[in-house]
């Protein structure tokens, strides 16, 4: 009997990476605020594209010379020695060069213009920035590297996307990438400390279990003549003899009556010695 491949959608890292979606309203506010450091100087267009430049640029051709890898959070990765046979064969899969190269163009189009709004809008924020009153040049680097992050969040979106989108017939008969070729071939920094366990091992270490049908006792449990069996319910033993009658106890505390003293017989008395 053939056993069933496993599927992308059972790897919980893949799901993670998606999560960054929700950090991209805070990550435009930190380039507002970036920005904010100080006034544009008398060349803002040029500074813009220099910023641009470095940030998303440069970034997008390291991305397309080496792909980020999957199992990789910037600051953290799946150890490379104990990645799972469907870890391995899921790096060696890449989308198509058309889908990279649609994500980084577009992405560096996105950045671009929201680049440009926040420079526009970063008077709001001077206020706010944590690097006030520094030079332009500060709020510039730091902003390439807000847009670096961001390039890098993208791109393992789309990835993410798209791996989680393949059949398990088609990981199974990708190859796995060995550890030896995963260096030269992906961009994997981060420390190797991700360890997480399939999301079906995971649902199923959490499971309650179903209780035990309930099953009627058999009769010969329950049967009194049965050898060798106790009665189901204990026989009432016969009460004491002293306790057998209310009245015959009433009867044996009975106080006898007293006798009359010699002050209430003293009438009587009187008249017999008359």
């Amino acid at each position: 009997m053939s056993v069933a491949a496993p599927s992308p959608r059972s790897e919980p890292l893949l799901w993670l990476q998606l999560l960054a979606l929700g950090l991209l309203p805070l990550e435009a506010l930190l380039l507002l605020l970036m920005l904010g450091a100080n006034d544009p100087g008398s060349l803002p267009l040029l500074e813009r594209l220099l910023c641009w430049a470095i940030g998303v640029l440069a970034p997008a051709a390291l991305f397309w010379r080496l792909p980020v890898d999957p199992w990789s959070l910037l600051v953290a990765q799946v150890p490379q020695r104990g990645r799972r046979d469907i870890q391995q064969r899921l790096s060696a899969l890449q989308p198509p060069a058309v889908l990279r190269l649609g994500s980084l163009v577009g992405l560096a189009i996105l950045s671009l213009v929201l680049l440009w709004w926040c420079d526009d809008h970063a008077a709001f924020a001077s206020a706010f920035s944590p690097v006030a009153h520094s030079p332009r040049l500060v709020g510039l680097l730091l902003a390439a590297a807000v847009l670096a992050l961001l390039q890098w969040q993208g791109q393992q979106v789309v990835q993410a996307l798209w791996l989680l989108s393949r059949s398990p017939q088609e990981v199974a008969a990708a190859a796995p990438l060995s550890a030896a070729a995963l260096e030269p071939e992906r961009l994997s920094p981060g420390l190797p400390l991700l360890l997480l366990p399939p999301l079906r091992e995971s649902l199923a270490s959490v499971s309650i279990p179903s209780p035990a049908p309930f099953s009627a006792p058999s009769s010969a449990a329950i049967d009194p003549a049965a050898p060798g069996t106790a009665p189901s319910t204990p026989v009432p033993e016969d009460p004491p003899e002293s306790f057998a009658s209310p009245s015959a106890a009433a009867a044996a505390i009975a106080v006898e009556p007293e006798e009359p003293t010699e002050e209430q017989q003293s009438p009587s008395l009187d008249q017999e010695i008359r």
